[in-house]
């Protein structure tokens, strides 16, 4: 799928600057798996939230003490089955599970700018399959690279990578910021909004 120089761009940038970047893409992708979930009543979204604000926690808890092993389990008994559902929908809430979970195993391993670059992918895929689905057909490379959908994803993706790229040395204000930020739009990379105690878009 879909290259961009910010995967290249990623390699300059350190550890906790990936792991936000990730969690700022999967806070966009959270809503996809909340409506699913919302609409088939496959699992409690909140694991999701949790495991997510989890991750927030250790960027900005000094020595924050959290099993990540116990919360991957929990992640991995949360994805659902592609071949289970005949909705469009599940591809969504599988990609930011899959996501969720690059973050998690990020985590635990120290190594972050692969899983940076293939949470970054998994986003802009998500984005490009809507784009194809909608449209009936699969687009080429050069196709997806000018389609509004995916221009305005990689512009946010961007974004967020410049704001972290500014920083000298970890800024809790920043990251706390990013996290509200994103949080109050409760807007998914795919345009479905996360409402508290409305129903599904």
């Amino acid at each position: 799928m879909l290259q961009n120089p910010v995967h290249l761009r990623l390699a300059k940038l350190e550890s906790w600057q990936h792991m936000t970047f990730m969690a700022c893409l999967c806070e966009r992708m959270f809503p996809n798996y909340w409506a699913f979930c919302q609409q088939t009543e496959f699992a409690d979204p909140q694991l999701y939230r949790r495991i997510l604000d989890l991750i927030w926690e250790s960027l900005t808890v000094k020595d924050a003490k959290i099993n990540f092993d116990s919360q991957l389990e929990k992640l991995e008994s949360a994805i659902p089955n592609g071949d289970d559902f005949d909705i469009y929908g599940v591809h969504p809430a599988i990609d930011a599970c899959v996501a969720l979970s690059e973050v998690v195993h990020a985590q635990l391993s120290g190594e972050t700018l692969e899983h940076a670059i293939e949470v970054s992918r998994t986003s802009i895929t998500t984005v490009a399959i809507l784009e194809m689905t909608q449209a009936g057909r699969e687009m080429t490379d050069e196709e997806l690279r000018e389609n509004q959908a995916v221009i305005d994803e990689w512009d946010l993706q961007w974004e967020i990578f410049r704001l972290l790229a500014d920083c000298e040395e970890r800024d809790l204000e920043l990251i706390k910021g990013l996290r509200s930020d994103l949080r109050e739009a409760g807007i998914s990379n795919i345009g479905i909004l996360f409402q508290q105690q409305g129903d599904k878009t």
